[in-house]
C-alpha cells in the first residue's frame, strides 16, 4: 500500500458511495433517519477535493486527513465511525510513502477497534461491525496464509458482503435502528451495506 494506492482506493470507494447512493439511503428509510446514502456522498466528495488538492507525507497521512474530512463533513453516525476508522488506520500505519501486507493488516484492525469503541458495537449487533470485522479477519487469515494484496482485498470484500446481508435478519441493538427493536430485523443494515463498497473498492482497484 503507497500513497498511490490509497487515494486509488479512496477515489473508488467514493465512486462506489455516490453510485449506491440511493440503495444506502433505501436501507436507512427503512430502520435509521434515510441520510445515509446523501451523507456518505457528501463526505466522500469531500475526501475526493482533498485528495485532488493535497500533497501527501505518507502513505498514512493519506486516511488521516480523508477522515478528518469525514468528521468534519459528515453528519449523523456515519461521519464520526467512518472517520475514526480511516484517521486509525492513518496512524497505525508506519511513516513513509508505503506499507506491507502485514502493516495493513494491523492498521485495518485499528480501524475496527476505533469503529467498536466509538459506536459500542460488538458482532451481531446489526451494525458496521457486522461487515468491518469478517472483512478484516478474511484479510488477516488471507495476508498469514502469503496472499498478495489482490487476493487479501478479494476475500475481505467477500467476508464484508456476506457479513452485510447477514445483517438483514437480525435485531438492531445499537444506532437509531434499535429504537424499532423486533421491527429492525428483515432489513439489512445500511452501514454493515457502506462498509462492504468501501471493502469492495479496494478489492476493484487492486484485483489485476
Amino acid at each position: 500500500m503507497d500513497v498511490a494506492l490509497a487515494t486509488a482506493w479512496l477515489r473508488a470507494a467514493a465512486d462506489a458511495v455516490t453510485a449506491d447512493a440511493d440503495l444506502l439511503t433505501r436501507l436507512d428509510s427503512a430502520i435509521g433517519d434515510g441520510d445515509h446514502g446523501a451523507n456518505l456522498r457528501r463526505g466522500f466528495t469531500a475526501v475526493v477535493a482533498v485528495l485532488d488538492g493535497s500533497e501527501f507525507a505518507g502513505v498514512g497521512d493519506v486516511f488521516v486527513r480523508a477522515g478528518a474530512t469525514l468528521i468534519s463533513k459528515v453528519g449523523g453516525a456515519s461521519g464520526p465511525l467512518y472517520g475514526s476508522a480511516l484517521r486509525a488506520i492513518g496512524k497505525a500505519l508506519p511513516p513513509g510513502e508505503s506499507a506491507d501486507l502485514a502493516d495493513l493488516a494491523r492498521a485495518l484492525r485499528a480501524g475496527l477497534d476505533a469503529v467498536s469503541k466509538l459506536g459500542g458495537a460488538a458482532p451481531g449487533d446489526k451494525t458496521i461491525v457486522d461487515a468491518y470485522g469478517p472483512a478484516v479477519a478474511a484479510f488477516e487469515d488471507a495476508v498469514a496464509g502469503g496472499a498478495a494484496l489482490p487476493e487479501a482485498a478479494a476475500g475481505a470484500a467477500r467476508a464484508a458482503g456476506d457479513g452485510a446481508r447477514a445483517t438483514t435478519p437480525l435485531t438492531a441493538r445499537k444506532g437509531r435502528a434499535s429504537y424499532l427493536g423486533e421491527r429492525s430485523a428483515g432489513h439489512q443494515d445500511p452501514g454493515a451495506t457502506s462498509t462492504w463498497l468501501l471493502f469492495q473498492a479496494l478489492a476493484d482497484v487492486t484485483a489485476p
